[in-house]
């Protein structure tokens, strides 16, 4: 088994996936981010995030335990610990890390054996559909999110496979060919008798 990055745009969808996935596939071993935030309501330590003290992340900067990390919004910083991943290849296991496209690069360049999957709108317009139908941005940030979107629709060409989130059913199936993984709902592999 090998390392497995999905990362698309704010809105195509990876968090609607990742879910379904996993609850089709709970073999898959998803990657928990450690952050410096403090929880949000109904946020879970070690479920949501492994929340940390601004020490503990800088301990884990010195000492080479992340596969990538960044500063969000100036305030925050979040990571992928390493030694999670390790443990979790060496089981044998599926990993599953989704990240951003910033993200991604450092993994890719960290693992240069991982593979990676670019989550596409099936278009410009339905993507700003999406991320408008969410509510949850004025439009400062959303004009923020459209610009990103465009640099990271850009860098598609970068990734191992670009999928279409047309149909959260299809673009799930799809991810499962692409990590090697039985299609039946449980993950193993159906033999004929």
């Amino acid at each position: 088994m090998t390392v497995t990055v999905l990362t698309g745009p704010s809105g195509v969808g990876k968090g609607t996936v990742v879910t379904r996935l996993i609850q089709q596939h709970p073999e898959i071993w998803l990657s928990v981010s450690v952050t410096t935030r403090p929880p949000r309501p109904g946020e879970k330590h070690g479920v949501n995030y492994w929340f940390i003290s601004d020490d503990e992340f800088d301990a884990l900067v010195a000492s080479d335990n992340l596969l990538e990390w960044a500063l969000v919004h100036g305030i925050h910083r979040y990571g992928t610990p390493r030694q999670p991943v390790l443990k979790a290849l060496a089981e044998g296991r599926a990993c599953l890390l989704e990240l951003d496209l910033a993200g991604a690069r450092r993994v890719r360049r960290k693992m240069p054996e991982s593979r990676t999957v670019f989550l596409m709108p099936p278009s410009r317009a339905e993507l700003e559909r999406r991320l408008r139908g969410r509510g949850t941005e004025g439009e400062a940030e959303l004009a923020r999110r459209f610009r990103t979107a465009d640099e990271e629709l850009a860098a598609a060409a970068e990734f191992d496979q670009i999928i279409v989130n047309r149909d959260v059913a299809q673009t799930c199936e799809e991810l499962v060919g692409f990590m090697g993984l039985s299609p039946d709902m449980t993950g193993r592999d159906i033999q004929p008798d």
